[in-house]
């Protein structure tokens, strides 16, 4: 099969991990891909992988932008000079486009939905979901069917998944090296974050709980990963609570076993969630995971099993659970291996690769049929 796979952007984060596994793994069975966006970090990584990318103006977050038009014509000749079989499209502007784009050159088409959508009138009028649309949790799925009115019958639940293997060097990697690269204290225990700077990703809990756990744990430090709007916002509330000796904001990387690799702990106090990449990732690279249980999250962890869930927005919960894992090594040992055995039998990349290549077919056989 041929496949064009439509993002708004290439850099680091949840969707562009999920675009390049997905598009590895195509590759590897025997697909040809392209990528259609307006580029970013991880471009040269997927074009090594052997994927076609495709730069188009489509960097907006409107969906009545003349960029929406401009790509479309773009991508149009190359679509049909190319005998593309099916368009995939992973955000809310792509999923305008890539129905469009399906509507002028008649190929299939279908959408993923990375998370939870604004019941906007625009989404309600124009939906764009496609023939089938893949929800990466159940949570996800009963969003749009409940919120947007999706038939279940088009609705695909396909986990994230990731390569665990991978994941497993975390443990042979040169700690203290590390910690000195990003000017951290070599000897004291490290709570991290790794998410983009938004109020979804729940960092204002986290922080605010921060002085609770520091009268118990006071050679903690905390390491607050990702890129966003937020950081000036979140860097003076650290301020306001007098813990900012404690706290290291370091901006997203793309090589997330080395940052995860030297944290005791990963927290996930997102307010909703689709699924949680970081999570599972934390997970595989054997780090116990606290999480407010929301959303998608109840999907990677049983709790007391393979992380701990806390009631969401409950800053007090969420700061006693935290002092009770870094307190015992017993029970980070025990989550970690079970998390690790979770991640490997049900959310690896090649559950997931497997899984959207038979819906493609599924999607190709309905649409010759017509």
């Amino acid at each position: 099969m041929k496949i064009l796979l439509l993002t708004t952007h290439l850099n680091y984060g949840g969707i562009t991990s999920y675009i390049i596994s997905l598009a590895q793994g195509l590759i590897k069975k025997g697909n040809v891909v392209y990528i259609a966006s307006s580029g970013g970090q991880a471009q040269a990584l997927l074009k090594a992988s052997g994927v076609t990318c495709i730069n188009i103006p489509i960097r907006t977050k409107s969906e009545i932008n003349p960029k929406v038009l401009i790509s479309l014509f773009r991508l149009k000749g190359i679509v049909k000079n190319n005998n593309i079989d099916i368009i995939h499209a992973h955000t809310r502007v792509t999923q305008v486009l890539g129905l469009l784009l399906s509507r002028l050159t008649r190929r299939a088409y279908l959408s993923t939905c990375h998370g939870f959508f604004k019941k906007r009138f625009s989404r309600l009028v124009f939906p764009a979901w496609g023939e089938n649309v893949i929800a990466i949790s159940q949570a996800v799925a009963s969003h749009l069917e409940q919120d947007f009115k999706v038939n279940k019958e088009a609705i695909t639940i396909i986990h994230n998944g990731i390569d665990y293997e991978k994941f497993l060097s975390a443990d042979s990697q040169d700690k203290e090296n590390i910690r000195r690269e990003f000017h951290l204290p070599i000897d004291t225990q490290l709570v991290g974050m790794v998410a983009r700077l938004s109020k979804v990703k729940g960092h204002t809990f986290l922080i605010s709980a921060m002085p609770r756990i520091l009268k118990d744990c006071p050679r903690v430090n905390f390491l607050i990963v990702g890129d966003g709007r937020l950081k000036n916002e979140l860097e003076s509330g650290v301020k306001k609570l007098g813990v900012e000796k404690s706290v290291f904001f370091i901006p997203n990387q793309p090589d997330t076993i080395k940052i995860l690799s030297i944290m005791d702990c990963v927290v996930s106090p997102s307010v909703q969630e689709g699924l949680g990449l970081s999570i599972l990732e934390a997970q595989a690279a054997g780090v116990p995971v606290v999480a407010f249980a929301t959303g998608g999250i109840v999907s990677l962890i049983e709790n007391e099993r393979t992380g701990l869930l806390v009631k969401p927005l409950d800053i007090n919960a969420l700061a006693e659970t935290l002092i009770r894992l870094l307190g015992d090594a017993k029970l980070r040992q025990r989550l970690i291996k079970d998390a690790r055995l979770n991640v490997m039998e049900n959310f690896n990349t090649g559950r997931t690769v497997e899984a959207t290549n038979n819906l493609y077919s599924k999607i190709l056989k309905v649409s010759l049929r017509q």
